[in-house]
């Protein structure tokens, strides 16, 4: 009975609005009942960052093709064609929107994309911290796609109203995968390669502008943000191969680097959690993960946790992926970590995702936290400021993790 009395309040003032206000008026009121009608425990989901995470926005931009995904046999095992994807089929991302009953979220730069209301995503393989960071294959830097993310705030604002469209921004959660290419990019880029500055002066950077671009978001409403720390850098297909007098072995400047970044994302994001009113993150160990893996990929179901399925040369590290003639193609891309050089394969992203979403894995403890990905979901943001019924996660503290 409550229910078709509010059907009929709802109904009564749409026909009030009808025969009272201008066209425009009457399709926001439309848009505002039909996400009311829609959008209980609704949480939108908003993607920024690099290639663990593009969705094909990067086959809208003039990049090479060594920066794109959009050719065989990328997407072979999921989609059956290549999407952008930089693998074999879904993206972490694709899992944590399948986990949070959302469909897989298109790339910013679709044709013809004008809805928003489940979230979509900035990503764009390359893309770093920094704006110089690989600039000469024009990605979509983390500024960038900031740029773009105010375009989808005012869309929601103008869609739902002043009030519900920014209780769908502070309600939405927040996944970023960034950092990795702004230590690649001084290695491969002309541009970087003799830049002016010590390794922790170029670090210093990094952070300066990440936590730029995290306060910004938060400024346009985010409040539940979920992170994973840097991959395992040093030791990726293409970095063992980099160095030819480390024999294979992992290559230690890098993974030195990764460490030090990743310790630093860890206390960053402790301190804006102190700072920043209603600011709720989770973090992932992403590093330490894929090193479980590595070390023991039997354990954890795979067979291979250093060779790429797709690629050529020793551990397939050569990055020519469906590129040329001479790549070679594993059989089985489920066995391995690795999909290409650099990018984890779909079962792999699978993995990560099931972890950063509710951190119940015995294989995988003290993985994620403060928060899980589950839990931002299910934290309520009341107008865009207070956070309300939520659950922590209790049983870690903000840094056990993120060593």
């Amino acid at each position: 009975m409550a229910g078709l009395k509010l059907d009929i309040f709802f109904a009564f003032l749409l026909y009030v609005s009808v025969v009272s206000s201008p066209a425009c008026c009457i399709a926001r009121l439309v848009d505002q009942l039909n996400y009311k009608a829609s959008s209980c425990k609704h949480v939108p989901l908003f993607v920024f960052g690099d290639s663990y995470v593009d969705a094909g926005n990067n086959n809208y931009i003039n990049c090479p093709e060594i920066n794109r995904a959009n050719y065989f046999p990328y997407g072979e095992s999921y989609f059956e064609k290549p999407t952008g994807r930089f693998s074999d089929g879904r993206t972490m991302a694709d899992f944590i929107a399948e986990h949070a009953n959302l469909p897989l979220l298109p790339p910013y730069l679709q044709p013809g994309l004008d809805d928003y209301y489940d979230g979509v995503n900035f990503a764009s393989g390359g893309a770093g911290n920094l704006e110089e960071t690989f600039q000469e294959y024009h990605v979509l830097s983390f500024k960038t796609q900031i740029g773009h993310f105010r375009k989808v705030v005012q869309w929601f604002i103008n869609k739902l109203g002043n009030d519900e469209g920014k209780k769908a921004i502070s309600n939405a959660v927040y996944l970023f995968s960034c950092g990795g290419n702004d230590y690649l990019s001084p290695i491969f880029s002309p541009f970087q390669k003799h830049l002016p500055y010590s390794d922790s002066e170029y670090q210093e950077l990094v952070f300066g502008n990440l936590t730029q671009h995290i306060k910004e978001i938060y400024d346009l409403g985010a409040r539940k943000f979920a992170f994973m720390n840097l991959p395992i850098m040093g030791c990726l297909p293409a970095m063992r191969i980099y160095k030819p007098e480390t024999n294979g072995s992992c290559y230690e400047e890098m993974s030195s680097k990764t460490r030090t970044h990743n310790q630093a994302l860890s206390r960053i994001l402790f301190e804006l959690s102190n700072n920043l009113n209603g600011f709720h993150y989770s973090l992932f160990n992403l590093v330490g993960t894929m090193r479980k893996i590595m070390n023991h990929p039997k354990k954890y179901g795979f067979k291979d946790g250093k060779s790429a399925c797709c690629g050529g040369g020793r551990f397939r590290g050569i990055q020519n992926c469906g590129q040329d003639e001479n790549f070679e193609l594993c059989e089985s891309p489920e066995d391995y970590m690795f999909w290409d050089s650099y990018h984890p394969t779909e079962r792999a992203h699978q993995t990560f995702a099931d972890i950063m979403w509710n951190g119940s894995s015995r294989s995988f403890i003290s993985m994620v936290g403060p928060y899980t990905v589950e839990q931002l979901f299910q934290i309520e943001v009341a107008g865009n400021t207070n956070p309300i019924d939520y659950i922590k996660n209790t049983s870690s503290s903000s840094q056990k993790y993120f060593d």
